[in-house]
């Protein structure tokens, strides 16, 4: 629809520089004659305004206007607060009344966006901008909010949202809702293994206030979906719980507090926290029986990791040496057995013992206390040398009771390139040197090894074979600990770089991380990695797995998840799932459990979940919006107003009409033609001239 508006125009002939005097002096001459009462006078100013004409050259300018819609927008709140009570009901039923009102209204475009939606905010403000974006902020109308008022995204300056027109405000809620909540307070993102972190809670009955709950709530803390502690903790209160953390990695700690006397929701009576374990130093004691060429590589690979502080002794003067040199003069420092192996024995979180024979230097009470050791959790590795197949072996001590392979006496002696068996290629400590080794059936990439100690494994998985395809590397649980055996002392031919060398380092350090429970290295676990909203999912078996795993997600629900295996990572079995709300995902297979966090443990949108004006009441009133509740008065009317009018009412809220249009064309017609002006201007002169002349 067109519009027509005019105007006039002017288009001096000559610069106004010049005209300004033209005019002044002839104003001046009649203004002269008025004042002299000269007969002509009158002609004389009819004559000057004539040719005034000639030299502005007036026209009469027409536009055609098509008037360009306003753009109102309304977001709608589909955050997970907007589910309690009959929030949804009341957003959909005003939605449809204001769709409905917009709609008739003429002039007018209409964008409605949903929003709120996030993992962890509700963001109203910047859906509000985005939709936005392309208009200018003369078309804008005004917004309009339905929402329970719980939005995290307002500006703390408000100056850019009063040019967009008047935002109002439709809460879905009730007044005066209460609920019980729990708050972390303070939590460490990191942890000592071995010892406890404090992590600080906070139960709140709101609105806050005398007589607003009992005086205790009970508090149930799980540790990693399984271990479960019941604390009775005041309302209202800051409270400081110790939790121990037993392992590497991330353990997740979640708190419950029972319902509160009056409940809008139970949503956040729950809050999680992820606690990282780490180890402070890891303390290794290794006894080397007698010098070899190897002794320098177990020592120069376990000085390397920053994160081992090694305690190492070698036996180089054993008890039937008697060659009569005086106490004195020896520079040897005695081998403190008893407060290694007795006193301080548990302070080591991993043994290792390397070519080592019985000689008179260590009493069988303690190897019956290393025995004893990785029974109650600790970790030994047993690195055999030709002396283990000996009477002398350690396998003739209480040691022979938690070693995994058994010397039948022989020690085969001659070069052999060591190989990953099936079960090695699935074993997490093993399965990364795959590439070096090759396919199966085939001449591994390293070089060669050149003896072996022959054991029969009578326990444990046998990761490594070499000469006859017999046992080389041997891992086995002995209670609560771990034990490894190595049948070979020759992996210093590796580190020496012979026949290209190999792996040592990498397979070293596995080992013995695997001996000290590092997470990572479990070969029965499952485990879950969280990408943005996808879970990952992986299950790491040795003999199996199942093909599928239950999820359960935070709202209790229970989706099933189809794992497959990975072909190119042996022993794994993958899949995934998207999370579609926030909070932590309990994932099993029957027999292991794991747990993933998606979003913010505690995301802001359950921090308080009762309606609320307060948050947006500063933005009604920097826009000349309202708050209206949508649960007391209704529906509000819409009224289109003028741009410098009020925009809202005890029960109204208003959208600024701006009258913004385009220009499609204009036709500009002269006043005065030139001829015809000329001719005015000469025959006005002429009347003054004659007029004067009688």
């Amino acid at each position: 629809m067109l519009n027509q508006a005019a105007s006039m125009a002017l288009a001096p002939m000559l610069p106004w520089a010049v005209l300004a005097p033209l005019f002044a002096a002839a104003g001046f001459a009649v203004a002269y004659a008025f004042l002299r009462r000269a007969r002509g006078a009158v002609w004389r100013l009819l004559a000057v305004l004539a040719l005034a004409m000639i030299l502005l050259d007036p026209s009469l300018v027409e536009e055609q206007r098509e008037p360009i819609d306003d753009v109102a927008v309304v977001v709608v709140d589909r955050s997970p607060s907007q589910d309690l009570g009959d929030r949804a009901g009341r957003t959909d039923r005003a939605l449809a009344d204001l769709t409905a009102a917009l709609e008739a209204e003429e002039g007018l475009e209409v964008r409605i966006v949903e929003a709120g939606g996030a993992i962890d905010e509700t963001e109203l403000i910047d859906a509000l901008d985005r939709a936005t974006a392309d208009v200018p902020r003369r078309r804008l109308a005004g917004a309009v909010l339905i929402t329970d008022g719980q939005v995290h995204d307002v500006p703390a300056r408000l100056d850019g949202l009063a040019d967009g027109g008047p935002v109002h405000t439709l809460l879905t809620g009730l007044r005066d809702e209460a609920d019980r909540r729990i708050v972390v307070v303070n939590a460490p993102a990191f942890g000592l293994v071995g010892r406890e972190v404090v992590v600080t809670v906070r139960v709140d009955d709101l609105p806050e206030g005398p007589g607003a709950g009992p005086a205790l709530a009970e508090l149930t803390v799980t540790r990693d979906g399984t271990e479960t502690t019941v604390f009775d903790i005041p309302v209202g209160v800051d409270h400081d719980l110790a939790v121990p953390i037993d392992h590497g990695g991330s353990t997740v700690l979640e708190f419950e507090v029972e319902a509160g006397p009056r409940e809008l929701t139970l949503a956040n009576n729950a809050a999680a926290v992820a606690v990282n374990g780490v180890r402070d130093r890891l303390r290794v004691l290794l006894v080397s029986g007698e010098p070899h060429q190897g002794e320098r590589t177990w020592r120069n690979i376990l000085k390397s990791d920053p994160s081992v502080d090694l305690v190492h002794f070698t036996i180089l003067r054993p008890p039937e040496k008697q060659d009569g040199t005086p106490i004195d003069e020896l520079s040897l420092i005695a081998f403190p057995i008893r407060e290694l192996f007795e006193l301080r024995l548990d302070e080591f979180d991993l043994v290792i013992f390397d070519r080592y024979r019985r000689r008179g230097v260590l009493p069988n009470i303690y190897f019956a206390n290393i025995a004893r050791y990785v029974e109650e959790g600790g970790a030994l590795l047993e690195a055999s040398g030709p002396s283990f197949a000996e009477m002398v072996s350690v396998y003739r001590t209480p040691l022979g009771d938690i070693l995994p392979g058994e010397p039948t006496g022989r020690v085969v002696e001659r070069g052999y390139h060591p190989g990953l068996t099936d079960l090695g290629r699935r074993h997490p400590v093993t399965a990364a040197l795959i590439d070096a080794a090759g396919p199966p059936g085939e001449v591994p990439s390293w070089g060669r090894w050149f003896r072996q100690i022959d054991v029969v494994p009578s326990a444990g998985s046998v990761l490594m074979n070499g000469v006859e395809n017999r046992p080389l590397l041997i891992l086995d649980r002995v209670g609560e600990g771990r034990v490894a055996q190595l049948t070979s002392d020759h992996m210093w031919l590796w580190a020496r770089g012979f026949e290209g060398g190999g792996p040592q380092g990498e397979l070293l350090r596995r080992l013995a991380h695997w001996l000290m429970k590092e997470p990572e290295l479990e070969e029965n676990d499952l485990r879950a990695a969280v990408e943005g909203t996808r879970i990952d999912i992986e299950r790491r078996a040795l003999d199996g797995a199942p093909r599928s795993v239950e999820v359960e997600t935070p709202s209790g629900e229970s989706v099933t998840v189809d794992l497959t295996s990975a072909p190119d990572r042996p022993g794994r079995w993958t899949g995934s799932i998207v999370a579609d709300e926030p909070g932590i995902f309990r994932i099993t297979d029957g027999d292991l459990t794991t747990l993933a966090v998606v979003g913010t443990l505690n995301p802001r949108e359950l921090t308080d979940m009762r309606t609320t004006a307060a948050v947006l009441d500063p933005v009604a009133e920097a826009t000349g919006g309202a708050v209206h509740w949508l649960a007391e008065g209704g529906m509000p009317e819409l009224r289109r107003v003028g741009p410098d009018r009020d925009a809202a009412g005890r029960d109204w809220i208003g959208l600024r009409a701006n009258g913004d249009y385009v220009v499609t064309g204009v036709e500009e017609v002269p006043l005065l033609p030139a001829g015809l002006a000329l001719l005015l201007g000469l025959g006005l002169l002429m009347a003054a001239w004659r007029r004067e002349g009688r």
